[in-house]
């Protein structure tokens, strides 16, 4: 293999790991090569023993972080499971269904529920649309978060009726107002159950935390519209399970869940409420997804095979084409820095860094969830994101940093370095592999300033460079 064959490659890679995971470290580029492209997209796509998390430190020394009560133990662990895991895909899917089908802890007053639905959509988010979708309209935290408890045969609310058809399967200008009311119709006697369930239907908000993590979803046949129904074309006594099939089987499903998936892996897209008036960047590429849809049986894991393996992700203009969400930020710099050991203190603060870049999670800011794009990009989250990054990358007691620099000083040598060399090994461990000139041009120029460092210093030249690179508009994309 040629040297611009093993480059090509290698950026190719380093593209899939920081669309598919959250990044890599350098080993785990290497061990992707040695393996190969398709085998690591499958490797991806099939996780095995994700259950990594050290369940007997978090029960010692973070309470919070096992009881998921409250929202700052919660996000805390999400921060340090995204940043462990074995499984990166899977976490990365659980974050995208996270955006689509967005619920808000600030609504339910305990995380546990929220933390509960990212649960499910680990064990369906890469499996049967269908069935995602059906558990989706049986969580609890769903059903509370769009009041589908308040939806009854003698009075039905429109809430979840509307989304489901809106903004997590079909989208704008695939369905009436009619079929909305036919929608909510059919999931009336859909709700939940615990044992303050008469609190709940009293609309009593006094937080008692144990029984607001005990929700149950509950059908109630007593409750439930029975009548005759007409959705979207289709008549029957239909119930929510027969709603859910009738959408999975519409043209327009494959090609709503396509575009997000197209705008979360491979290039930012317009917001999701602009899309009815605006085409895809790549409709072949949607098609392509939709395709694998329904040849598959609705599974979201033929969509994504079907995408990491395409040209149009493939190709050197997807490569960089999205803002990094502020998860993907912090998780990122964390991995390159070696990672977290245990789930210490440190994860609160990186949890808490996330929401003073603009994504908090477990809140989306609505049911629209994050737009995205240049949406993450502003003032002050950007002094946020250097900063992170900068104080992350640059300390040299972390012993992930240590081992990094002593990588990229034993690759470039202790004598007087070339500064092209030095910058283009420091973008290579950092998962960029490549920039724009300028901007290669203004490292090249920063590092020539370290002139011929004894060897002592060099690994304090590194850090500097390191602290530079994460500064750059390319280290914000991924």
């Amino acid at each position: 293999m040629t040297t611009v064959q093993s480059r090509h490659g290698t950026e190719l890679m380093s593209h899939l790991l920081r669309r598919a995971s959250f990044g890599a470290t350098r080993a785990e580029l290497e061990r992707a090569l040695d393996q190969g492209y398709e085998a690591t997209v499958e490797e991806l796509l099939n996780p095995r023993d994700c259950d990594e998390l050290p369940y007997d430190l978090i029960r010692r020394y973070h309470i919070e972080q096992s009881t998921l009560r409250n929202q700052t133990g919660a996000k805390a662990q999400w921060i340090y499971r995204m940043a462990t895991t074995r499984c990166p895909l899977l976490e990365k899917v659980t974050l995208f269904w996270h955006r689509v089908f967005a619920t808000a802890a600030t609504k339910l007053i305990q995380a546990r529920p929220v933390a509960n639905q990212l649960e499910m959509f680990r064990q369906r988010g890469m499996g049967s649309f269908r069935d995602l979708l059906l558990e989706l309209s049986r969580d609890p935290a769903m059903l509370m978060w769009l009041d589908n408890m308040d939806n009854h045969r003698s009075s039905i609310n429109e809430n979840y009726g509307r989304e489901i058809l809106e903004l997590f399967s079909m989208g704008v200008g695939n369905y009436t107002e009619q079929d909305i009311k036919e929608c909510a119709r059919a999931f009336t006697g859909w709700s939940v159950v615990n044992p303050d369930y008469m609190t709940i239907k009293m609309r009593n908000n006094t937080a008692r935390p144990y029984g607001y993590m005990s929700w149950q979803f509950q059908y109630d046949s007593g409750d439930h519209d029975a009548g005759v129904k007409t959705f979207l074309g289709e008549t029957g006594r239909f119930d929510g399970d027969d709603v859910v099939d009738i959408i999975c089987r519409q043209e327009a499903t494959p090609r709503f869940i396509a575009r997000h998936l197209y705008h979360f892996f491979v290039a930012d897209d317009v917001p999701v409420p602009q899309w009815p008036y605006t085409p895809p960047k790549d409709p072949g590429a949607i098609e392509l997804m939709a395709e694998a849809y329904f040849e598959s049986g609705y599974e979201i894991r033929a969509m994504l095979r079907t995408m990491f393996n395409s040209d149009f992700f493939k190709a050197e203009e997807a490569r960089l084409a999205r803002i990094k969400s502020p998860s993907e930020m912090v998780v990122g710099a964390l991995k390159v820095a070696g990672g977290l050991d245990i789930p210490s203190p440190e994860c609160y603060e990186a949890a808490k860094i996330c929401s003073y870049m603009g994504q908090d999670l477990l809140n989306p800011p609505s049911v629209e969830g994050w737009y995205g794009g240049p949406d993450w990009i502003n003032t002050g989250a950007y002094v946020e994101r250097v900063n992170f990054a900068s104080r992350i990358l640059g300390d040299l007691e972390r012993p992930g940093v240590q081992a990094l620099i002593d990588r990229i000083v034993g690759l470039t040598g202790r004598a007087e370095t070339p500064p092209e060399r030095l910058v283009d090994t420091c973008l290579e461990f950092v998962g960029l592999m490549s920039v724009d000139e300028e901007t290669r041009q203004s490292l090249i120029d920063y590092a020539e300033r370290w002139g011929d460092v004894k060897s002592q210093d060099r690994h304090g030249a590194v850090a500097a460079l390191l602290r530079l690179i994460v500064t750059t508009k390319e280290y914000q994309l991924v």
